[in-house]
């Protein structure tokens, strides 16, 4: 695992596949959810997937996703019309699912009395070496999912822009605004399933919301900054794939450090330039 020969192994190919789909779909959505303060629901949404796929593990389901990826949907659904209702704070509702979720999951794994129950609740929160273990299967139904999101994304760019600056114009505009803030929700918590296998349920937030934090230090336009959010999130996690590989270090911790490293060079280079340009003004 900790040498370069381990590179030319098939799963590590598999593994780049996936990881280039799954980061460029979080890259993407990074930027929406960040501009419309969605950033909360992707971390709330990672626990109640934990929750579900444990839940799937218990219940011996040939693919967890089949539980896992309905269940995340439909509450990602409901945490948006409570959010619209107003009569419970969303971050308030957020933190509750949160919490119980993963308590529930972690219940769910021991009742269910596995060899290894702290190993496989640590891979699932954290991400681990999981996504080195995929078949042909896994990369073609994660292939096929990140590509729905993503033409999904691309085909209802306009409208998705709308939406997320002006909420009021759009709807005056005709522009059934609800209706794709639901879009979004669904292709969220998608894209949060499918991350789990890379960077773990605790870990899946920042992998949203670092990358388009980084693009918008310097975006001048929403089009640039969700383009420089994809190429920042496939780099930072395809480097951070091949590094964990090499030095033997879990996947999704050494992804997100190279994530935090890159937005706080963002951020410094940002700030220099600001005190530049202060000084020639």
């Amino acid at each position: 695992m900790g040498s370069l020969a381990y590179l030319a192994d098939k799963s590590v190919y598999f593994a780049l596949i996936c990881t280039v789909m799954i980061a460029l779909c979080a890259g993407l959505l990074g930027v929406v959810l960040v501009l419309k303060r969605y950033s909360m629901l992707g971390d709330g949404l990672s626990h109640i997937a934990f929750g579900a796929y444990a839940a799937a593990a218990v219940m011996s389901f040939a693919d967890n996703m089949i539980l896992t990826v309905p269940v995340t949907i439909i509450v990602a659904i409901l945490l948006l019309r409570i959010k619209e209702d107003g009569r419970i704070k969303g971050e308030t509702l957020i933190a509750m699912l949160s919490t119980g979720s993963l308590a529930v999951g972690y219940i769910i794994m021991s009742i269910s009395g596995g060899n290894n129950i702290a190993g496989d609740v640590c891979t699932t929160l954290f991400g681990g070496n999981a996504i080195l273990c995929l078949t042909e299967k896994d990369v073609g139904i994660c292939c096929g999912l990140a590509g729905i999101v993503a033409i999904v994304f691309i085909m209802f760019y306009n409208r998705i822009f709308a939406v997320t600056f002006d909420e009021t114009y759009a709807k005056a505009t005709g522009i059934k605004a609800g209706a794709y803030k639901t879009l979004l929700a669904v292709t969220t918590a998608i894209v949060i399933v499918l991350a789990m296998e890379l960077v773990g349920a605790l870990l899946i937030s920042a992998l949203i919301v670092f990358p388009a934090l980084s693009a918008m230090r310097f975006a001048k336009s929403f089009k640039f900054a969700v383009i420089c959010s994809g190429i920042i999130s496939v780099l930072t996690a395809v480097i951070g794939l091949l590094t964990a590989c090499i030095t033997g270090l879990p996947i999704g911790p050494v992804i997100v450090v190279g994530n935090v490293i890159v937005f706080m060079i963002c951020a410094l280079v940002k700030a220099c330039i600001g005190k530049k340009a202060e000084r020639t003004a």
